[in-house]
């Protein structure tokens, strides 16, 4: 490699070790990025629950940067459709869908979506705490509760957080979002 290449790649490593939450491959082979997405419509997720939204008089539940005029919003009523029919939307996704990491690496996971959601450990995939988006699979018990299982208030990251899990030890580890339990990711541990 020549000397100029090997110093614009070092520089470079330098650079995004510094960056929170970012890493470069061949540089920091301790963090891996997780992203959760999806493409709620601000317009209908954010009309007031009357109105058949889940909006209120303190704002909206939905913070997306909708791309609709392209296609890229999933309106609520057919988010509920799509769930309940079992063909989930497949823009509500956690990138990528697995992983495998050395042990040690810390995982990243940051909500690029519109919405808030769970990153839940759970020991099989299967419903999460909103019974019209389970397509009538059960409610894991890891997701029991909601929000007000503390287990499961740790794992929510809302639009344009993240959360950092350190610690995982070798072998399979499924997380689901508690909220939309079709977004599922496995992480396998070396």
């Amino acid at each position: 490699m020549h000397k100029a290449t090997l110093l614009t790649l070092l520089i470079g490593c330098v650079i995004l070790a510094r960056a929170p939450h970012v890493a470069a491959h061949g540089c920091s082979p301790s963090v891996a990025q997780v992203v959760a997405l999806d493409e709620c419509d601000p317009d209908t997720f954010n009309l007031p629950i009357d109105q058949g939204g889940l909006g209120s008089a303190g704002g909206g539940f939905c913070h997306n940067v909708s791309l609709k005029a392209f296609g890229y919003a999933t309106s609520l009523p057919d988010l509920v459709a799509k769930a309940k029919a079992g063909t989930p939307d497949p823009g509500w996704d956690f990138e990528p869908d697995q992983l495998t990491i050395q042990r040690g690496t810390m995982v990243s996971v940051a909500d690029q979506g519109g919405e808030p959601h769970t990153f839940t450990e759970v020991a099989r995939f299967g419903g999460g705490f909103i019974k019209d988006l389970n397509h009538g699979e059960p409610t894991v018990p890891e997701c029991e509760g909601g929000f007000s299982n503390v287990a499961v208030a740790k794992t929510r990251i809302v639009q344009g957080g993240h959360m950092d899990i350190t610690g995982l030890s070798k072998g399979k580890h499924l997380f689901q979002c508690c909220i939309h339990p079709w977004m599922r990711m496995e992480i396998d541990v070396n």
